[in-house]
């Protein structure tokens, strides 16, 4: 498989998931938010938070020249997912805690995923 033909699955699989989660959280996330921690009001701009993210990995799948700012996507939900986990910012329960640090990992796996994948992919051209 090419460089940029993994590069482009890897953003794809990512905006897939990324996209489910999404909708999770606006179906669901009402039933889960004193699971883990969040208040019940923030389900909805997470869940299309997380819709506008899988959108924009989508799009950047499938543009001719991918753009590096496709890794920082990630790395800015995994910062903002570190941050209110460390930061306090939100009454987290432990499973809040483990799902939030899951989430950056998720997305910093990708994050990493996407910018070795570019690299490569530059190098080859």
């Amino acid at each position: 498989m090419s460089q940029q033909r993994a590069l482009r699955a890897s953003l794809r699989a990512d905006g897939v998931g990324t996209g489910i989660f999404g909708l999770f959280m606006l179906v669901g996330g009402q039933g889960l938010a004193d699971a883990i921690g969040v208040p019940g009001s923030w389900t909805v701009p997470i869940g299309l938070g997380m819709l506008g993210g899988a959108v924009l990995l989508l799009v950047f799948s499938g543009h001719p020249v991918l753009p590096p700012v496709a890794a920082a996507v990630n790395s800015v939900a995994a910062v903002a997912m570190v941050g209110l986990t460390l930061g306090g910012l939100l009454p987290l329960t432990g499973l809040g805690v483990a799902f939030m640090l899951a989430g950056a990992a998720w997305v910093t796996t990708f994050a990493v995923l996407v910018l070795v994948l570019l690299r490569r992919a530059e190098g080859t051209r």
